[in-house]
């Protein structure tokens, strides 16, 4: 599977900020950042939703091991996204796309739950 590296940052750092970015899609339904980052993490949260459609015990674990063990995030997803996407089968996010950032000109979009 093909990543991004999000600038020069170790596997570890690059996996937290990526949880700590669904983490906060999932609390707060639309989160800012760039580009780059709301890919990889439209990513993971397909998969955390994927997991609640599923519904066991071991797709619930596969979850908190994706969110580092937020559980009140986890149960969000189980109990309430999960009733939202029954009937879709996938795009479960949007990325709008906003201006560049001074400083540095990355793309900033605004990541959301559809």
């Amino acid at each position: 599977m093909s990543y991004r590296k999000l600038g020069t940052r170790t596997s570890e750092q690059r996996r937290i900020i990526l949880a700590n970015l669904v983490r906060q899609l999932i609390q707060h339904e639309k989160i800012e950042t760039t580009e780059a980052r709301a890919k990889e993490a439209r990513k993971i949260m397909d998969k955390v939703i994927t997991y609640g459609k599923i519904g066991t015990v071991e797709a619930r674990r596969d979850a908190l091991a994706l969110l580092m063990n937020d559980k009140e995030a986890v149960k969000k997803v189980f109990n309430d996204l999960v009733k939202r996407y029954e009937k879709r089968s996938g795009g479960y996010t949007r990325i709008l796309k906003l201006k560049e950032r001074r400083g540095d000109d990355a793309l900033m979009v605004i990541l959301e739950l559809v």
